[in-house]
């Protein structure tokens, strides 16, 4: 597998957290990443949380984390980031943005760091599993430990 000292793992580590790591085999064709690395992993994909780029109006970007088998609620995080409305970022700004290829975008160590959102149905865990900063690599800790990390707000954004 490739190296797994990535400025996510790198901002875990300068955060104090305590994490851990897991590695899979990232699927490009995978039609859900993030379901297929709660698979690959043989994880509850209850506690895989992907991350998303979304634009806000008017106010740019900000960072969304959600279990990766439910779907964002728009309305919601335009709200939780003070904004009109919110829609998914262009692919290719979100990794400009933040410094990761899509499949690999972590909350944790972005180039520019993003207002982060993290779904409140996170706080009930005991530990959470998040993207690592790189396809196939995974960060576990603890859903207070990633909020304190990422300077996040943990709030209701998927959609039911």
């Amino acid at each position: 597998m490739a190296a797994k000292v990535t400025p996510a793992v790198n901002a875990a580590k300068a955060a104090g957290v305590a994490f851990r790591l897991l590695e899979y085999a990232y699927d490009p064709s995978a039609d859900a990443i993030g379901l297929h690395a709660a698979e690959s992993l043989g994880l509850d994909p209850a506690i895989v949380y992907k991350t998303l780029i979304v634009q806000l109006e008017p106010r740019g970007l900000a960072c969304a984390v959600i279990p990766v088998a439910a779907k964002l609620d728009l309305k919601a995080i335009a709200a939780a980031a003070g904004a009109k409305k919110a829609d998914l970022a262009d692919p290719a700004l979100a990794e400009k943005t933040t410094g990761f290829l899509v499949g690999g975008i972590s909350p944790l160590g972005q180039k520019k760091a993003l207002p982060t959102f993290i779904d409140a149905s996170a706080g009930g865990l005991p530990e959470m599993v998040v993207n690592g900063g790189r396809r196939g690599l995974q960060i576990v800790l603890a859903p207070a430990d990633l909020a304190t990390a990422a300077k996040a707000t943990v709030c209701a954004i998927v959609a039911h």
